[in-house]
């Protein structure tokens, strides 16, 4: 009944279909988002970035949401709640009190603007001289270096690194350096 409430208060603020932000268990947002496109009359945006990362098996591509736990779900909210807030993989519409906040049509413009067609934006770094890197194959791995030369004929590195106290140039393969960033969207 306190839902019903809710949702006549809000369908007073907003008439027709509007964009709201959906809350889904981190990692599985593409499965709420597949769960919600089955639904009639919901138009579902979940971007997600492809970047490579660090492990212990050498790089490897990854694939994330750009919102961790959370999509944008286009739907009338008085008549689909209920389908929306109940399919698989949604554990809820994001809320304040008693009010479901929309979001405009020019916000999520922008943002289709910056991913692909298929809502997934490849970030791919180009290394480049004076770059900071990091190793993350072979003997040098986890060491810090900072590129001196690109050799594009070989796909190797010069790098500049601190080992032992000294500074130390080497080569090393392309694919086993790393750019330093703080977030794969920081690029």
């Amino acid at each position: 009944m306190e839902t019903r409430a809710i949702l006549n208060r809000n369908q007073a603020e907003s008439k027709g279909p509007a964009w709201y932000c959906v809350r889904s268990q981190r990692k599985h947002e593409h499965i709420a988002a597949a769960h919600l496109r089955m639904l009639e009359r919901v138009t579902v945006f979940c971007p997600r970035i492809r970047f490579k990362r660090a492990t212990r098996q050498g790089l490897v591509w990854v694939t994330e949401a750009t919102f961790p736990g959370y999509l944008f779900v286009h739907f009338e909210l008085e008549e689909m709640h209920r389908q929306v807030r109940y399919a698989h993989g949604v554990t809820g519409i994001v809320r304040f009190g008693e009010r479901y906040p929309t979001i405009e049509d020019g916000i999520l413009a922008q943002l289709r603007n910056h991913v692909d067609a298929g809502e997934l934006k490849e970030v791919n770094y180009e290394i480049s001289q004076g770059d900071r890197v990091k190793i993350v194959e072979g003997p040098l791995h986890g060491l810090e270096a900072v590129v001196m030369q690109v050799l594009p004929a070989k796909e190797r590195v010069r790098i500049l690194m601190d080992f032992l106290g000294r500074k130390l140039e080497a080569e090393v393969e392309h694919s086993r350096v790393l750019p330093q960033v703080d977030h794969p969207l920081a690029a």
